[in-house]
């Protein structure tokens, strides 16, 4: 990891953030699938997945700080009405100036991570999706309302299931197919769900919409 977290006066305590990109778009899994939001996705992670779809955003050497009132003003001149701060691992910095000016614009703010790092900022909604090389901190399992596990094979539900045991009862469950073996891997999960009705399926939608 890069020395932004280590030297937490790089970033000026959140209100610079080392942003790969911002964008208006549609989200296209789990809860909120379809629904309009504004993305603001983080440079940096040390979870490593292989499958990863975001592997340009690992490095946030590559992503100098941002000032993240220019991130806020561009948010808030376009319909956008919810937030998506993810990455990366977007837990690695400071969020709590950056999701209070936010929601001090009225818009909902939801955060998608691996629950690996403490908590910072104010959130709506998140989304935990878990990972077996870097699990998630005994506070992600109170904070998550939704949980959402990438499936490459029939392994990962014993996975799926050990993390499901340590959310809130309310805690939405998604299984999701990763996406290169999808085809596989589909018919395996689809009988998973009917057989454990309290888990749903998530589908990457935007990638068959072909929007970012």
């Amino acid at each position: 990891m890069s020395g932004l977290k280590s030297d937490p006066a790089l970033l000026d305590g959140g209100r610079l953030l080392p942003l790969v990109e911002d964008f208006y778009t549609i989200q296209g899994e789990g809860f909120h699938a379809g629904k309009p939001a504004y993305f603001i996705r983080l440079g940096g992670c040390d979870v490593g997945c292989r499958w990863c779809d975001a592997k340009y955003t690992w490095n946030p050497k590559l992503y100098p700080p941002v000032d993240v009132q220019t991130v806020i003003d561009r948010a808030t001149a376009c319909p956008a009405q919810a937030i998506v701060i993810t990455g990366g691992e977007p837990l690695l910095y400071p969020l709590g100036v950056l999701t209070s000016a936010l929601r001090d614009k009225g818009l909902e703010i939801f955060l998608e991570t691996s629950g690996s790092h403490p908590f910072s900022g104010v959130f709506d909604w998140v989304c935990l999706s878990p990972k077996r090389q870097q699990p998630p901190l005994e506070e992600a399992f109170a904070r998550a309302d939704e949980l959402k596990v990438i499936v490459e094979s029939e392994e990962d539900f014993a996975w799926a299931e050990e993390n499901a045991a340590r959310v809130r009862p309310a805690c939405r469950l998604y299984l999701q197919p990763e996406w290169s073996v999808s085809e596989r891997v589909m018919p395996v999960l689809v009988e998973y769900a009917k057989a454990h009705p309290r888990w749903n399926i998530s589908i990457q939608t935007h990638k068959y919409m072909r929007i970012p």
